[in-house]
């Protein structure tokens, strides 16, 4: 035990070292933001500060919820550099076209074509930038190309585009609207244009654009091998690591009769059934924006008809759809942390109930007030002051709250650890063979509520690439990092309190694969920053523990296996069945959603022609939902078998319920996100990433079939949802039959 936790430490402290250094080459060489952008005959054509009032200006209008920057966003809109960048491309190579040739550039012949596109290489990969004046320099050309694509953005944004699901008056405000086109200029501008001294562009070539040479590097090629063998190489180690260290689960020891049965609940665990009450309706409502965002792809301005975007428009569903999974898969396992809490110290800590209901209330005050704020601001609500940061919609993708709900969110976080810290920290001083367990127990929590702080690491006009760096922080190790190790712990925490193993197998365990987890997970963090805007260093140890993190979900059938059997070694467990399979379709997602599916984008090669693609959808549901929400499910389900372990379970419902959600996730992957995503991926290789992300080519009729498909596996997984919704609110507002009756029959 001793060994793994110098193990664990050494993980710890290593891979944030790492991380940590690489965020520093990453803030050092950001692209930098341009004063003024001004053309060669003396025009100014973005005045000083437009890039970054435009790229508050996206935000406040939903940011990476409609279409994407660098990649990352949302799949109906185009990803606006790629977008930007090809229709300035276009534009120059036709106005060269007509003066040289009197022809649209389709129209010459293929010498004449090369050569334009030649010089237009030469001019888009240069690299302007003044840093004695702080100012870029660009072509005429370039400067009328600018014009003509804010007349193209500005009519998307002010009358509206079904093919994006942009609803009409999106932003209609002529300043603002140059000030956003100014910041696709310059995200365009980092995309293409060379870093000092180098070949390459400041975001790696990304994205994939023949007209101006933006191709594959060769540090994304070579690493991308070197990310294989090293996902080979670590498999082969990983099974050497596991026979020697893994230890099985012995449950010759187990019980004969449940021995929750007969405990007294405390107040505050008691508690704890309006967490897991609103949980079942935010699932349900989650639900329900998926739907209604899945529609807009194929109806970009309602639902069957109905104007709905006029009320509630593409981006607020996509916000409220992605937010709404992290409230009730969080807020399901802070209950489950502090239904668990008296267990740890044996007795009820005073005032616990207390602040268990002020908690809730927070959390409540923040779900619906960040939901609140975050419709008034893409509906400008807010007018034109700093209030759309502090109270409406950040724009970027998970961590869209403002900042007043981000920093409350915060506050509560600290207080859950509170509550959890002072009734863990009194078991150490209690003798027995759980204080490893209880440590990393307290350990996990501690990360879980601190590491959401570095949400507000960065500020309203904090460069994007730095921003992107901290938001990884959250959305990376706050949830596939600290969120997979507490997991890994409650479970085996819960399995130990049923005496079906023992604590201290039960601690070894947890360390192991906590140990296993983190070194991956931590420096893979920078498998997301590949392309924006950051240097080939965060492309090379990204790329190499991003395929270490793939390593310890090959095994994770181990796990699977060991909850089957412990669920079949005493006639009690029976009772157990189905929250153990819910713990099994963690494992098997974990193996599929966040494994296979991840792997299959993580490589630098790629995730250049595959990021921001349906290929990203496919993942982001088999990870998201298929492990952290149904292990969020397998938690509410526990606490409620905890809470009465003498009702009999009629399982009829919550068994069908197990099974339509399974497939009907599956269903919604293979039948519609995968196929799309290929597709899509094949067009950003033989074409260009813009085409995979265009209208003319997510309108065709097959990909509107594909889309359609989506219904089968969405119905499924819906209908499902309501079945296992209704099954946990009869368990929470109805009293069952109870198992003593079966009991005393079975003595006499």
């Amino acid at each position: 035990m001793k060994r793994l936790w110098i193990l664990m430490i050494f993980v710890f402290v290593g891979s944030f070292a790492i991380l940590g250094w690489v965020g520093t080459e990453i803030f050092r060489q950001a692209p930098p933001v341009p004063k003024q952008v001004v053309a060669t005959d003396g025009r100014v054509v973005i005045s000083e500060d437009d890039v970054s009032n435009g790229q508050n200006v996206w935000q406040a209008m939903g940011g990476m919820q409609s279409g994407s920057i660098w990649g990352h966003g949302s799949y109906v809109a185009p990803d606006w550099t790629a977008d930007y960048l090809h229709r300035e491309c276009v534009f120059i190579l036709n106005t060269w076209a007509n003066k040289d040739f009197a022809k649209a550039f389709d129209s010459l012949n293929v010498e004449q074509q090369a050569a334009l596109k030649a010089r237009l290489a030469v001019l888009m990969r240069t690299n302007t930038y003044d840093a004695a004046t702080g100012n870029i320099s660009i072509d005429p050309v370039r400067a009328a190309a600018f014009e003509d694509n804010l007349k193209h953005y500005s009519e998307i944004f002010t009358n509206g585009n079904k093919d994006y699901a942009i609803q009409r008056n999106a932003q209609s405000d002529p300043v603002k609207l140059r000030q956003l086109v100014s910041f696709f200029f310059w995200t365009s501008w980092a995309s293409a244009a060379n870093r000092p001294g180098n070949n390459i562009s400041y975001t790696s070539n990304f994205p994939s654009e023949p007209l101006v040479d933006n191709v594959p590097t060769s540090s994304a090629v070579v690493w991308t091998g070197v990310s294989v063998i090293m996902l080979i190489a670590s498999i082969g180690a990983m099974v050497w690591f596991y026979a020697g260290w893994r230890k099985p689960m012995d449950d010759h020891g187990a019980p004969d009769l449940d021995p929750l049965i007969g405990q007294t609940l405390t107040p505050s665990q008691k508690a704890t059934v309006k967490y897991f009450f609103v949980v079942s309706l935010l699932f349900l409502l989650q639900i329900v924006m998926g739907i209604i965002t899945a529609h807009y792809g194929v109806e970009g301005g309602g639902l069957y008809g109905i104007p709905l975007a006029d009320y509630l428009p593409y981006v607020v569903s996509r916000t409220w759809h992605t937010q709404l999974g992290i409230f009730w898969i969080a807020t399901a396992w802070l209950a489950a942390g502090l239904y668990i809490a008296p267990y740890i110290c044996g007795y009820e800590p005073k005032m616990q109930k207390l602040g268990v209901d002020v908690l809730f209330g927070a959390l409540l005050i923040v779900v619906l007030g960040s939901m609140a704020g975050e419709w008034m601001s893409v509906m400008h609500k807010f007018g034109n002051g700093d209030l759309w940061f502090w109270f409406g919609h950040q724009g970027y993708e998970y961590v869209d709250l403002g900042r007043v709900w981000q920093a409350a969110l915060l506050i509560g976080l600290l207080l859950w650890l509170f509550l959890i810290a002072r009734s863990a920290i009194p078991a150490l001083k209690k003798d027995g063979n759980s204080k490893s367990l209880v440590m990393l127990y307290i350990a996990t929590t501690a990360g879980i509520a601190l590491f959401y702080a570095p949400g507000l690491f960065w500020g309203m006009r904090t460069h994007l690439t730095e921003v992107e760096y901290w938001r990884w922080w959250v959305v990376h190790l706050w949830v596939e990092g600290f969120f997979e190790v507490f997991a890994t712990v409650v479970i085996a925490f819960l399995f130990a309190r049923l005496k079906v193993i023992n604590s201290e197998n039960a601690a070894y365990a947890s360390l192991l694969s906590g140990a296993i987890y983190l070194s991956g997970g931590i420096i893979g963090t920078l498998h997301h920053l590949y392309f924006a805007g950051t240097p080939t260093v965060a492309l090379a140890f990204g790329s190499v523990f991003s395929a270490l993190e793939i390593v310890p979900l090959v095994f994770v059938g181990f796990e699977a296996f060991d909850n089957i059997r412990h669920s079949k070694s005493r006639p009690w467990l029976a009772q157990y069945k189905w929250v153990v399979y819910f713990f099994v379709a963690v494992a098997f997602w974990n193996l599929v959603g966040a494994g296979v599916f991840g792997f299959m984008i993580n490589p630098p090669i790629a995730l250049y022609y595959m990021q921001g693609l349906n290929t990203t959808a496919v993942h982001a549901h088999g990870a998201l939902y298929g492990v952290y929400g149904t292990l969020g499910l397998a938690l509410l389900l526990f606490c409620m078998r905890a809470m009465q372990p003498q009702r009999i379970w009629k399982t009829g419902l919550l068994k069908f319920a197990f099974w339509t959600i399974n497939i009907g996730l599956l269903l919604e992957i293979v039948l519609s996100l995968l196929p799309i995503g290929l597709l899509q991926t094949y067009r950003s290789v033989s074409t260009g990433y813009w085409s995979a992300r265009s209208a003319e080519f997510m309108q065709t009729d097959l990909m509107q079939t594909l889309r359609w498909m989506r219904l089968f596996g969405d119905t499924v997984f819906a209908i499902g949802a309501v079945a296992f919704v209704w099954f946990a609110l009869e368990l929470m507002l109805t009293k069952g039959e109870n198992v003593e009756a079966d009991l005393e029959a079975s003595t006499e």
